[in-house]
């Protein structure tokens, strides 16, 4: 059978992955970081793509490839197809006011957030493309007016594997446009006059394609000698590509949102709700009907398999675990340890964790703070339980709002970096009420991707079912006082910060 790759472009790092098309087994991967901030120039990306493919082992003997990417950001392109200035990421809030203005210029309040949420599935906040779009109108106007198209980190990638053909070369797929503020997952279609709305203009945004319509074919030049023309057997224009790829070469898939693509790499059905733990945290749930919450707080997307996906973000996730560890003096491992030598509920000392802002609930100026400290709870341990327990309020509070939209939430699936945290797994089900399964560490982004590679390669009305193995169950007592205690310090947090 033959072999797929998928990518995931993320805030941090590039992986890459080789997978088998048919059984999803994996042949082999690669990874290169990317620099931090919260905007970055594009080639940076793809220094770190090329990078990553190296140490993939090159694509030359696949069939396909998907790209994923972190949602939201921001890449505007002039006339010629070069980036007018460095993209902004998700996790920029410089456009908050952007969005509170979007959301005044519809009616304010309620009547404001239900306008979006209606047209968009959303209601803007600062991470999403049309908020971004505004600020860059009101902040940095000549930069605004050279600007000819606009598209997101997946999208920009997927053109320049394609040899960045030209502007109406430009593909996305329905999981990433949903998350602009002018795609609508009701209609399936762009809101230009939404765009309008936000910039001032309309500027040229991506082709939507469907789950699995090619978005287009490699480029042999753009990766050297890790493309398809650097292998023997293979000859420069001449559509013979190596084993594994096409008679028209190697085809790229549509691509997708980082959330999107998760949630199809852990293979998330009826019932499933997954908990990302990353630089952000994420909540998911796939669903039959779209979302459309006036709170703000579910965003209503769409997924990568033609159907939605519910989805709450918070903005602090396991950098709360970094910054405990951090000011404990300790490496993650001894935070953990730490954690779970203190009792559930740490003896009522509370961690609210907002320290780089929030965006669930929407507080960009608020800050974290610590609540309950007294004599007994001023140690390491007690510390380091309420970072843990904090951080998955926070989250649970994401997988309460799902609910109230409609999912189902039997069990949650526990994944990114901060599952690899024993105390996170083992506090999670107190946490959560519920069941939690954590498979084995692995790049499910990346792995989403390749699965969505294998659907455009392969045909067929679904993506191939490729099995989840090796996975854990975590099972506990539900600890409710630990979400009562952490919901007044919150609520007396954001009061005090006068962000309610």
């Amino acid at each position: 059978m033959p072999l797929v790759a998928g990518v995931d472009s993320s805030t941090q790092s590039c992986k890459v992955v080789v997978r088998d098309a048919a059984t999803g087994a994996l042949v082999r991967q690669g990874r290169a970081p990317h620099p931090d901030g919260t905007e970055v120039d594009p080639a940076a990306w793809w220094a770190a793509l090329r990078t990553a493919v190296d140490a993939a082992g090159g694509l030359a003997d696949v069939a396909a490839v998907s790209v994923a990417g972190q949602q939201h950001g921001m890449v505007c392109l002039d006339e010629a197809g070069e980036v007018v200035r460095p993209a902004l990421l998700w996790n920029d809030t410089r456009s908050a006011g952007a969005a509170r203005d979007l959301i005044a210029e519809a009616g304010g309040g309620e009547a404001g957030r239900r306008f979006w949420a209606e047209a968009t599935g959303s209601v803007p906040v600062a991470s999403f493309t049309g908020t971004k779009l505004r600020w860059l109108a009101r902040h940095e106007p000549a930069d605004a007016a050279r600007v000819a198209a606009v598209c997101l980190p997946h999208d920009w990638l997927t053109w320049r594997l394609a040899g960045a053909p030209g502007l109406d070369a430009l593909r996305t797929d329905r999981g990433d446009a949903s998350g602009t503020g002018y795609w609508s997952p009701q209609t399936g279609g762009y809101r230009l006059d939404l765009l309008e709305r936000a910039f001032g203009r309309v500027v040229a945004v991506p082709t939507v394609l469907g789950p699995a319509e090619a978005a287009g074919v490699l480029d042999p030049a753009v990766l050297g000698d890790r493309s398809a023309a650097a292998r023997p057997g293979a000859v420069p224009g001449s559509g013979a590509g190596p084993t594994g790829a096409g008679p028209g070469g190697i085809v790229l898939g549509p691509g997708t949102g980082d959330n999107a693509a998760a949630a199809l790499g852990v293979g998330a059905g009826p019932g499933d709700v997954v908990v990302s733990i990353g630089t952000s945290g994420t909540v998911f749930a796939v669903a039959d009907a779209p979302a459309a919450d006036p709170t703000g707080i579910v965003a209503g997307f769409a997924d990568a398999t033609g159907r939605y996906l519910l989805l709450v973000c918070t903005l602090n996730a396991a950098r709360v675990l970094d910054a405990a560890a951090v000011l404990l003096g300790v490496g993650l491992d001894e935070l953990s340890d730490l954690a779970l030598a203190a009792p559930p509920g740490a003896d009522g000392l509370v961690m609210v964790p907002y320290l780089e802002g929030e965006r669930t609930p929407d507080r960009p100026l608020a800050t974290g703070a610590v609540h309950g400290l007294t004599l007994r709870t001023s140690t390491p341990a007690h510390l380091a339980r309420a970072a843990v327990e904090g951080m998955l309020c926070a989250l649970a509070d994401g997988l309460d709002a799902l609910t109230a939209q409609g999912a189902t939430a039997d069990r949650v699936i526990l994944v990114g970096g901060g599952a690899r945290s024993a105390a996170v797994r083992r506090i999670a089900p107190q946490v959560f009420g519920r069941p939690v399964v954590v498979p084995p560490p692995g790049e499910y982004v990346a792995d989403g991707a390749a699965r969505q590679a294998a659907w455009v390669a392969l045909g067929g009305a679904a993506p191939p079912g490729w099995p989840l193995t090796g996975t854990e169950e975590y099972a506990a007592e539900p600890a409710p006082t630990i979400r009562e205690r952490y919901a007044a310090a919150r609520d007396h947090t954001l009061d005090r910060c006068g962000h309610r």
